[in-house]
């Protein structure tokens, strides 16, 4: 059996993960990719909207929104360099009821804050942008852009594989334990050794960290999000990126129209609970899935807070006309014969012990692992940067002990997230990313836990 001397296994071929492998090997280190699928980015990555987003919707000085605006830069200098096709079509924020114009206020102050060039726009210039649009104020922000998220993936693993990097498909991951100073990672087709993990398996992340013995204080939760597509001879409806203004008690920015870099435009998407971790309708069901969820209590905490807006995505789900209303908030002169059933995509929600929605990027670390458990928007445009300090963290890990403590979320305590030594792997500490901007940056130095 080969050795995992220097050998860095990430499991996970969406982009985050393809990602993660690339700023490895461009430190000098051998990465393997472990991919279940028998392709890259079939799920979260190949099924969004290809928005570069520009980070105007995230704290200021927070890592989530520094991490959003290098990973935006990043990604253009990216595709270019490959000849991965983007467009920079610009993005309008509409408030179409006055009590959503303090939330647009607010809006507009984050994005000057973090430095986005966005400019306020009222009823005449909004249709200047978008001449079907009907709001009361705007938001306009010129820099973002759509792209293909899938093309640049493969873009990504060609480059990793330049750099002597290797992607494995058809790999799922069915074990993980430890041999010594290795890993040793069984996959239904072999095992493979290794000296580090990381794990960016996406709608898989929480169970994958529990086969390396941790008990992390969350579980992913799929909640399907569905779309409708403009008839291409209605599709001048739509310029390009179109959006409401999004609620602040909830991780989704609402059902907005894409045009994407293929001139089809999308509208949606919901957010509706999905019966199976993969499960982009209705018939898909997975009585273990259902069981997954259902058993953990934070799911049913999550249930009693949220259940008035489950119920509304739920009904706008199976009611066409209920979808056709919220769109027509946006663009009154839509009408439903220019709408055609789209496709859908599958977010891993993590949701806490405590019921509550994760909106931030969630790490759990230990000796010789990293586990990536939560990666909500905008980690496609901030992939190449999120890879980058996983590639460091990960690192990092080598020059330090396997204890220490990290400042975590609310709710996220260290004594609830404990492992246990089955496979020979010790106690590890939560770490969340993306909350305040100097701390947040000690957080990235300090020694692992949990």
């Amino acid at each position: 059996m080969a050795s995992g001397s220097n050998r860095c296994v990430v499991v996970g071929g969406g982009i985050v993960g393809i990602a993660t492998a690339l700023a490895l090997a461009e430190r000098g280190h051998v990465a393997v990719v472990l991919e279940a699928e028998d392709g890259l980015a079939r799920h979260q990555t190949g099924h969004n909207s290809g928005v570069i987003h520009s980070g105007l919707y995230y704290k200021p000085g927070s890592l989530k929104a520094r991490l959003c605006r290098d990973g935006a830069e990043a990604m253009y200098r990216f595709c270019a360099e490959e000849g991965v096709p983007t467009r920079r079509c610009g993005k309008l924020v509409v408030a179409v009821r006055a009590d959503e114009l303090p939330r647009l206020a607010t809006l507009e102050e984050r994005g000057r804050a973090n430095g986005v060039a966005v400019r306020r726009v009222g009823p005449e210039e909004i249709k200047e942008h978008e001449p079907e649009v009907v709001g009361l104020d705007g938001l306009w922000v010129d820099e973002t852009g759509v792209v293909d998220y899938s093309r640049v993936t493969e873009a990504m693993a060609r480059r990793l594989v330049r750099l002597g990097g290797e992607v494995r498909l058809g790999h799922r991951v069915g074990s993980i334990a430890r041999d010594g100073r290795e890993l040793v990672i069984g996959t239904d087709r072999g095992e493979v050794r290794a000296s580090r993990l990381v794990n960016c398996a996406g709608l898989q992340s929480d169970r994958v960290a529990r086969l390396a013995g941790l008990k992390p204080a969350m579980r992913i939760v799929p909640f399907r999000g569905e779309y409708y597509v403009l008839r291409a001879e209605r599709s001048s409806l739509v310029r390009g990126l179109i959006y409401p203004v999004p609620d602040p008690a909830l991780p989704f920015l609402g059902v907005h129209f894409t045009r994407g870099i293929d001139d089809v435009v999308e509208a949606g998407p919901n957010a509706v609970l999905a019966m199976r971790r993969e499960g982009y309708s209705w018939e898909d069901v997975s009585i273990g899935d259902i069981a997954d969820w259902a058993s953990f209590p934070g799911f049913w905490r999550m249930v009693r807070a949220q259940w008035r807006n489950g119920l509304s995505e739920i009904r706008r789900s199976l009611s066409r006309e209920r979808f056709l209303e919220s769109l027509q908030a946006l663009i009154p002169a839509l009408r439903d014969d220019d709408l055609v059933r789209g496709g859908s995509g599958v977010r891993a929600q993590a949701v806490g012990d405590d019921g509550r929605l994760i909106d931030d990027f969630f790490i759990q670390t230990g000796p010789d692992m990293l586990h990536v458990l939560n990666a909500p928007s905008p980690a496609a445009t901030a992939s190449l940067a999120i890879g980058r300090v996983v590639a460091d963290r990960l690192m990092a890990l080598d020059t330090r002990s396997s204890t220490g403590h990290f400042r975590t979320t609310p709710g996220l305590s260290p004594s609830s997230g404990e492992s246990d030594d089955r496979h020979g792997l010790h106690s590890v500490r939560d770490t969340v990313l993306g909350l305040t901007s100097q701390r947040d940056k000690a957080v990235l130095s300090c020694s692992p836990c949990r």
